[in-house]
This record gives C-alpha cells, sequence and structure tokens, in this order.
C-alpha cells in the first residue's frame, strides 16, 4: 500500500523506514515477541490518522493490484496440477481484491486481518500521529553492517534513529487509545506464514515433503525453513537477501511463467525431478535465471538477485525486506 494516496508526506520513505525498522528489529536485534512483516502493524495508527477507513482500503486495493506479469496465468495453471494457496502478509482486503482481479479463491487465501473502522482516535491523538508520520518520513535510512548483531554494531547516527523510533511506538503510541492495534493485530509474517502452510496441510491430507514454497523477502523465513526441515523445495522468486538465505532454489524472472514448469516437474517425480530441471537450466541463457542455492555462490546471487528485483518492481518497492 502507497501511503502517499493517504496524504503522509513523503509516503515511500515513510513505508521504506518502518520497513527498515522491521528488518532491524527482526533480524538484527531478533527482539522478543517481534517478527517479520510486523510492518503492516506499525504503519495502522498512521493510516488511521491519515483518513483510512475500512472502505477507503478496499477501494484502494481494487485501483492498485500490482503484479509480475503473467502471475494471474502462471497460478491458475499451477491450481489445475496441484494444491495452490497464497500466504501473504499483506491486508486482507488487497487479497480479497487481488482475487476478484485474478480469479483465484479467496478460500485458499492467508492475509492479515484488519479492521480500521473498529478503532476510535481522538483528536490530539490523530494531530499527534499526523506530526510523528511527518518526523518519520524525513529519518535518514537506518544502515548497518553485514555483520551486526545488535544496537552496539550501528553507528551513533543509526542508534539514535532506532531509540527514536523505538519511542515513537512502544513508548508514545502504547500510550493512546488507537495504541491497543498493536497487540490486537497480528500481521501474517514469520511465524504465521509457517503456521498457514501447516493449516493448508491440515485441509488437503498432504505433508510437507509435499510442499513446494515460494517467497521472496524476510516474512518468508520461518516458512522456508519449516518447508526446508520437512522434505519440500523452497524458492525464492526475485527474492532479497533474506530469501537467498534460507531457500534452496533461486529464481530470477521478469514473468511468473518459470515458476509453472517448475511445480509441474515437483508433482511428477518430486525433488529430484525438480533438481534436474534446475541443474540443467542454462547459466548463458540470461533471464529468466533458475540455479541451486549454495554456499559457494549465495553471495553473488544476492547482489544479482536484489538488483534484479529492484528492476522488476522498481527501486522503491524492490529495497523493502
Amino acid at each position: 500500500m502507497e501511503l502517499s494516496e493517504f496524504h503522509i508526506p513523503e509516503g515511500h520513505h515513510f513505508f521504506a523506514m518502518v520497513s527498515k525498522y522491521d528488518d532491524y528489529l527482526a533480524d538484527i536485534e531478533k527482539r522478543q515477541g517481534y517478527k517479520a512483516g510486523d510492518t503492516l502493524k506499525l504503519i495502522l495508527p498512521f493510516l488511521k490518522a491519515f483518513g483510512a477507513t475500512d472502505e477507503g482500503m478496499k477501494q484502494f486495493s481494487r485501483e492498485h493490484i500490482l503484479l509480475v506479469p503473467g502471475a494471474k496465468e502462471a497460478l491458475h495453471e499451477i491450481l489445475a496440477i496441484m494444491e495452490t494457496f497464497i500466504i501473504s502478509t499483506s491486508y486482507e482486503p488487497y487479497i480479497d481484491a487481488l482475487c476478484d482481479v485474478i480469479g483465484f479463491p479467496k478460500a485458499r487465501t492467508y492475509s492479515t486481518q484488519i479492521s480500521l473502522d473498529r478503532y476510535g482516535m481522538r483528536d490530539e491523538e490523530r494531530e499527534r500521529l499526523i506530526d510523528l508520520g511527518k518526523e518519520i518520513s524525513v529519518m535518514e535510512m537506518i544502515e548497518w553492517p553485514e555483520d551486526a548483531k545488535g544496537l552496539t554494531d550501528l553507528s551513533q547516527k543509526d542508534r539514535n534513529v532506532i531509540q527514536r523510533l523505538d519511542a515513537i511506538f512502544w513508548k508514545e503510541i502504547q500510550t493512546m487509545s488507537i495504541g491497543r492495534i498493536l497487540s490486537e493485530v497480528n500481521p501474517v509474517g514469520g511465524r504465521e506464514k509457517a503456521n498457514a502452510v501447516l493449516l493448508s496441510l491440515e485441509r488437503t491430507g498432504n505433508s510437507l515433503e509435499d510442499v513446494i514454497y515460494v517467497g521472496d523477502s524476510i516474512t518468508d523465513v520461518v516458512a522456508f525453513e519449516l518447508v526446508r526441515k520437512g522434505g519440500g523445495m523452497t524458492i525464492s522468486f526475485n527474492g532479497n537477501r533474506y530469501a537467498l538465505r534460507s531457500a534452496e532454489i533461486a529464481c530470477l524472472s521478469p514473468h511468473a511463467s518459470t515458476l509453472t514448469p517448475l511445480a509441474d516437474a515437483f508433482r511428477k517425480g518430486g525433488k529430484e525431478e525438480l533438481m534436474e530441471i534446475v541443474d540443467g537450466w542454462r547459466e548463458d541463457s540470461g533471464y529468466p535465471k533458475v540455479c541451486r542455492i549454495t554456499d559457494e555462490n549465495r553471495s553473488l546471487l544476492i547482489q544479482e538477485s536484489e538488483a534484479f528485483r529492484k528492476q522488476v518492481r522498481g527501486v522503491a518497492a524492490g529495497s523493502l525486506g
């Protein structure tokens, strides 16, 4: 969701800033009780303050469906040959609109449930959140070294930003009436995506070794680990560094149709037949590119996939965790 539509100044930067804070809490500090994808609850008080409503979110979602070319066709082709689910951190109104557009069954989706209309907001809270939103929108982006393990590994500037965001989200907003939204909304990310995989298996009667899981971000890491350990297959599709650290196969493609033959091979012959296709992929043919992820090629694949991700999705969206 592009927050600029709700009149937050520099809305793209606001969301990127909160998303990077999310990456820090989930992957660097590993703060207890926090999981990747909780960005989508952190921004809710600001959406409310800047005028978002349930109906507005539905309308916005219908007007801003973004798809990788060929996604509709690929989903239907894969749905025709195997049990298929969409497990997304996105808000439910967006996933509902997506299903309407591509004709995918809503009953086969898992997403973040939210009703902004359930929450009240006092005028003074609204005014304060508008000011805080403007403050976050001009913060300098947080960065950290590759081997960072916590706050002390960051520069003083970045430590100050993290501490300021901590104060905004976990002290000031928590004291507001809208603050309860931070404890009541549970985004589908991290462990929830893994739980959704297990719920889908309960519905189909399949096991983890029957699963081919496709993801692209930090919110997919726990599900990747669950499926991989259970004997299934994991694919990073135009993924970022978090996805490539956890998946077994890297797929870099401008078109979702690349996934169809991979899914078909897995359906017919499991991991063995899928890996035959992967290992036989021509490395000199440009994109789409499909290959195993190994300790030897992971660093280069991260650089290549993150660059390709920005090319396909745009720099702003492609840079998100």
